[in-house]
């Protein structure tokens, strides 16, 4: 294999498994990882970094490690940094290329770079007015989403009559009306020297592209790239990556096709399938063996997937470890929504009665409307709950008021324990020690102030008030988020990434999950991906559920044809399902 340097018994491998070890000795070169779920690609890729660290294959300011979300790159930093490789820079594509973009600019531009708009539908609400059109809120998404669908993709602007001939304008927009939309939106944006979201990617490829200073100084920057979560690269993003890496090919790419779940976003898996073909000499390997999961819920996910493209067969690495009560995933059928929700939190209630930790339990579904009355069915039987992505932790107006008034306490207290100094000042701020009865906004603002009082359990020993204070000022701006001792509520797509004890996912019927509007093989496919991200987020314990009524839709729906295919005994007709609220265990 190519570029492989190999130390016996350095610590830093020690911790790896055969096929972890190989990426993290791979340190030169093309490197694909085929990574499924719960196999440790970001144990494997940060070990890798730091060996090349440690090893002084890498100089740490010239390594970019690359993926896509704050949370992700939070994790990558926090993880090399606990390695000793603290100083790599770890960085979304875009806050990589947003960096490039305002050092370069005045150099390049004069001036100092437009601003970045942070919400298209305000301006997209000006242009309208412009364009002397009326367009309500949901079409300025929809038209949003088709400016940023073409940015992404790496096309210009004359390609949207061809999309238009194929869709459609969206809402009552005539092809011509989104056209002058688009342009008055274009225009404002130019006159107020400001750049959206995916402009920012496109500016930067732009100016390494036609100014050679710019790329030779950004070759020569950075060396060795790393991409986590390849599958959900973009053509613009790729692009990025073309022109960083320039003739090079010391780039290593890490991803997993069976969680390709943002297409509409113009994610491709095909950039990572298609790695061997494009480079010479490629270090291919396959993580397959997953730490996560139960073997029971391991197969469970390889029935799904099975035959499809890119899917790799995972075996549960904790088999020898589990036992004979270790739950088989099971499917439940509801009479309607609410039945669904009711029965779910039931059993959660008994769960966290048997002593299951509220946080270590998380309910899934594919759209956030169907939150509201999981969180009314938890409420009522006192289980508190937090919708992922509502309204971010450290946005809260309590949270805010707790990380100023530590980060001002810490300037004066010293020489006290760290627990009494932290549990003085969410004191000083309405928290005790014990919580206070039932649910509501008062329990909300309790468990907030609690999740700051607990990172003190996992403080280093020796850490001070200040150390703690600034800490936190740091995970509020990388949005690093304390767990919180409630059960998590979650939209499959917001799930990515993250895994839980015990996962109910909810509303799997027809017309659900997939959604009623994915039309044709590969939209189908993507859905199946979706339940297949949701189904792996569970380590021990998964329950799978339906309901034959959904919302207005009075008419009796099917089980989706995804639980078919895992129960072959439900295989073809609703009525073979279990009664409503049967359990009935999937093996």
């Amino acid at each position: 294999m190519a570029g492989v340097v190999t130390t016996a018994d350095d610590p830093l491998l020690a911790a790896l498994d055969d096929e972890q070890r190989v990426v993290a000795e791979a340190l030169n070169g093309p490197v694909c990882v085929l990574a499924g779920a719960g196999t440790g690609k970001t144990r494997a890729i940060t070990h890798r970094i730091a060996y090349g660290v440690a090893s002084g294959s890498y100089d740490p300011a010239r390594v970019m490690a690359l993926t896509f979300t704050s949370r992700a790159a939070a994790e990558l930093r926090a993880r090399l940094g606990r390695l000793g490789a603290g100083a790599v820079q770890a960085r979304t594509f875009h806050a990589a290329a947003l960096a490039q973009l305002n050092h370069f600019w005045p150099i390049v531009a004069g001036g100092s770079a437009p601003r970045v708009l942070e919400y298209k539908g305000r301006l997209l609400g000006q242009a309208a007015e412009r364009a002397r059109l009326r367009v309500d809120v949901p079409t300025l998404r929809d038209v949003a989403s088709e400016i940023e669908r073409r940015k992404v993709s790496g096309r210009g602007p004359d390609s949207y009559p061809e999309r238009l001939a194929t869709r459609g304008a969206p809402g009552d927009l005539t092809p011509d009306q989104f056209l002058a939309l688009v342009e008055a939106y274009e225009q404002l944006k130019d006159e107020r020297r400001m750049l959206d979201f995916e402009d920012v990617l496109l500016a930067t490829a732009g100016m390494i592209e036609s100014e050679a200073s710019v790329a030779m100084h950004v070759r020569e920057t950075y060396r060795h790239f790393i991409v986590d979560e390849y599958q959900d690269v973009s053509p613009a993003q790729q692009q990025l990556l073309e022109l960083w890496l320039g003739d090079r090919d010391d780039v290593c790419v890490v991803g997993d096709a069976s969680q390709t779940i943002y297409s509409f976003a113009g994610a491709s898996s095909e950039y990572l399938l298609g790695f061997e073909r494009r480079y010479a000499d490629v270090t291919l390997v396959r993580l397959e063996r997953n730490y996560r999961s139960s073997a029971p819920i391991v197969e469970t996910a390889n029935r799904l997937m099975r035959g499809r493209a890119g899917a790799l067969r995972l075996e549960s690495a904790i088999e020898g470890e589990s036992t004979a009560d270790d739950p088989v995933p099971s499917i439940v059928a509801y009479a309607d929504e609410l039945a669904e929700a009711r029965g779910v939190a039931t059993r959660i209630r008994a769960r966290i009665d048997e002593g299951a930790p509220p946080e270590s339990i998380a309910v899934l579904m594919r759209v956030n409307s169907q939150s509201a009355v999981l969180e009314r069915a938890l409420d009522e039987v006192g289980v508190g709950s937090r919708v992922r992505g509502a309204a971010r932790f450290f946005d809260q107006p309590e949270v805010r008021q707790a990380v100023h008034a530590l980060r001002a306490a810490a300037l004066t207290i010293a020489g006290e324990p760290l627990f009494k100094s932290v549990s003085d000042v969410l004191r000083s701020l309405g928290w005790s020690v014990q919580p206070p009865e039932g649910p509501g906004a008062v329990r909300s603002r309790w468990e907030s102030l609690n999740a700051i009082a607990r990172l003190v359990d996992d403080a280093p020993e020796g850490m001070t008030f200040r150390q703690f204070a600034d800490d936190l000022r740091a995970r509020a701006e990388a949005q690093h988020e304390p767990a919180l001792a409630v059960v998590t509520l979650a939209t499959l797509h917001s799930a990515k990434g993250l895994e839980w004890d015990e996962v109910y996912v909810v509303g799997l019927s027809e017309g659900m999950l997939p959604i009623a509007y994915a039309k044709g093989f590969d939209a189908v496919d993507e859905e199946r991906r979706l339940l297949y991200v949701g189904i792996t987020r569970a380590r021990r314990r998964l329950e799978l559920s339906w309901a034959r009524q959904v919302g207005a839709h009075r008419g009796g729906r099917e089980p989706s044809r995804f639980l078919q295919e895992l129960d072959t005994r439900t295989r073809g007709a609703a009525g073979a399902a279990p009664a409503a609220g049967q359990r009935r265990p999937r093996g």
